[in-house]
């Protein structure tokens, strides 16, 4: 388990936190005479949490740690973030319900492609378009929060949300486009080579019981022809 893959399973241990905050009844802690609300908690969190994101992606390039499980955990992680959010935002009527049901939804679609990619041996790692549409979602979200305590700047988190809605969808085309037709032309080659295999070993087991009942035969025309020469000879003297 190295640095960048811990980075980011710890940002998956951030989203219960996350939530916790988002739907509890109003807090405030006291430190040094200012007021510190569960909000705002809960908007620090979701920064550290996504910044974990820009830390482990760059350490893995950085020293050179990029690997399979780190690849299909980070959106994972990603994913979970934004989703659990978006999800208490909804609770807290920030967000309309159908928006956040239409986002979690590509999210969906987009890790089963991933899921049937790696069952091929295929690693689909995330896009400049998915890095975008990931960006403008923590955006987004932090705005969501900060309207929480000032409503102010809720037309610009809901132009914002807008945009998210923009680049995930037209991330998910790009990711279908590009990968669905390359995994299932993969699909379609394993199942022909499962096939041919298959045909093969029946090939071979039909062969081997015809040569096995043709040896059969054999022998047992040896054995006639040996009791039919021992019943001719039965009577004959033997030899001195």
């Amino acid at each position: 388990m190295n640095i960048p893959n811990s980075l980011t399973i710890a940002r998956i241990f951030f989203v219960p936190f996350l939530v916790a905050l988002l739907v509890k009844e109003r807090i405030q802690l006291h430190f040094n005479g200012a007021a510190i609300t569960n909000d705002l908690l809960a908007l620090m969190v979701f920064w550290v949490a996504a910044a974990t994101d820009l830390l482990d992606g760059y350490l893995a390039r950085r020293w050179k740690q990029v690997t399979t499980i780190g690849t299909l955990l980070d959106p994972i992680a990603d994913k979970l973030l934004v989703s659990a959010a978006l999800i208490a935002l909804v609770q807290e009527r920030v967000v309309p319900a159908w928006l956040v049901v239409l986002l979690i939804g590509r999210e969906f679609a987009v890790s089963g492609l991933r899921s049937i990619a790696a069952s091929e041996g295929m690693t689909i790692s995330a896009s400049e378009l998915g890095k975008t549409k990931t960006v403008s979602q923590v955006v987004a979200v932090s705005l969501l929060m900060i309207s929480l305590r000032h409503p102010r700047f809720l037309p610009f988190a809901n132009i914002s949300l807008y945009v998210v809605v923009f680049f995930s969808l037209w991330s998910a085309f790009a990711y279908f486009g590009r990968f669905w037709r390359l995994v299932d032309n993969n699909i379609k080659h394993r199942r022909r080579r499962e096939l041919l295999i298959a045909d093969r070993l029946r090939r071979r087991a039909l062969f081997a019981e015809k040569r096995s009942a043709m040896m059969s035969r054999r022998q047992a025309k040896a054995e006639k022809k040996r009791a039919e020469f021992a019943a001719r000879t039965a009577d004959l003297p033997p030899s001195t």
